[in-house]
């Protein structure tokens, strides 16, 4: 089980991977957000070593502490009503406008948030807008120029396994930490707190603990790849060397939109699917080669209008579970498809409303369908 990493001292939101595919949608940055970013880049390029990467991002990442109001009964020694501390994450400066990302789960629910910086400075926010599907809040402060330094992003897809990477955030509140490590992977699929796919988040062996959520995972040089999400689960609540960052394509899409519009329409298809494991179309008569087979399709969605069936039984066949009387996505818009991470990331660049080209294998027998896209509904 992957767990994010605010730390949360009424509840702990956790969440594994699997479930529903929701897309991503593509685009660029705000006006204000790329000049910045163009300025630290410019600026950034002489970080080359840890100390000199800390040095210049230390200031622009931040500690976020999320408060709720709690109506209790009043006593001698306690007012009607009281304020305690929801969630303490981490979160970074990306425009001079005072706007910051951060986690969703970080945020999510709080009547009050405070941003501290490394000079001690603190400042209220307010949150400009937030996306449970991606798992990313921007939030904006008052505060002067002076106090403001902006990261650079830079492209997650250029990130390969073995990369040196740094974190740097709050872990159990001990602000502005600093940790290293690699790339461990890349590609992998994340769910959301409400249940929905993130695809293609960084894996990272750098040290994440709770508190590091919406910290950011920072290139060789000082630029930001991910928004640090979440960490591998288990019977030790705490880094394992697995943790997960959000990448920065879907960071930095998601950022611009939210700052533009407060909200963000995710494209849908509305199905659950395991990946077809390799060499089963051997063992399994009508099994496709390669695929993805539907474990579920969701009432009403734009798979279920399109005639999209679910498996109706499992088998197993070398060791391997096997789903079977229901279709098998085959291949997106012509392109074969192979594995459930790129069923999402094919979904994931298209806008509600477009229409896919869908070719399905149900008992052996190949069709085409086309599948108008929905907009993700708030949980799944």
């Amino acid at each position: 089980m992957q767990r994010t990493l605010s730390i949360a001292l009424t509840a702990v939101l956790c969440g594994g991977v699997a479930g529903g595919v929701a897309g991503l949608v593509a685009g660029g940055d705000s006006s204000d957000t790329a000049a910045a970013q163009t300025s630290a880049t410019a600026t950034v390029k002489t970080a080359t070593t840890p100390a000199a990467i800390y040095r210049r991002d230390a200031p622009g990442v931040v500690v976020i502490t999320a408060t709720e109001t709690k109506q209790v009964a009043p006593t001698a020694f306690t007012p009607p009503s009281t304020e305690k501390v929801q969630s303490l994450g981490s979160g970074f400066v990306i425009d001079r406008q005072g706007d910051i990302l951060t986690n969703d789960h970080v945020v999510a629910g709080a009547s009050g948030i405070r941003v501290g910086f490394s000079g001690g400075a603190k400042y209220p926010a307010k949150v400009v807008g937030a996306d449970a599907s991606s798992d990313l809040a921007v939030i904006r402060i008052s505060a002067p120029p002076s106090a403001l330094h902006p990261l650079a992003f830079d492209s997650s897809g250029a990130a390969q396994a073995g990369d040196p990477v740094y974190a740097i955030g709050n872990p159990f509140g001990l602000d502005r930490t600093m940790t290293a490590g690699i790339v461990s992977a890349t590609g992998r699929d994340i769910q959301a707190p409400n249940g929905l796919t993130i695809p293609n988040a960084i894996q990272t062996d750098a040290p994440i603990n709770h508190g590091n959520s919406g910290g950011p995972l920072l290139d060789s040089l000082g630029r930001v790849i991910g928004v640090n999400a979440q960490i591998e689960g288990g019977t030790v609540d705490a880094n394992v060397g697995v943790g997960f960052a959000i990448p920065s394509e879907t960071a930095r899409s998601i950022a611009r939109q939210l700052i533009a519009n407060g909200h963000v329409e995710h494209s849908w298809i509305g199905v659950q699917v395991a990946t077809i494991p390799p060499g089963v179309a051997k063992l399994v008569r009508g099994m496709p080669r390669h695929g993805v087979a539907i474990a579920r399709v969701v009432g009403g969605s734009p798979a279920a209008r399109a005639g999209l069936k679910s498996a109706t039984r499992q088998v197993t066949a070398d060791g391997q579970t096997v789903l079977l009387g229901g279709d098998s996505i085959v291949a997106i818009d012509g392109r074969p498809l192979h594995t459930a991470a790129q069923l999402a990331d094919a979904v994931a660049r298209r806008k509600p409303g477009d229409r896919i080209s869908v070719e399905a294998v149900r008992g052996g027998h190949s069709r085409t369908v086309q599948v108008t896209l929905g907009s993700a509904p708030p949980s799944t």
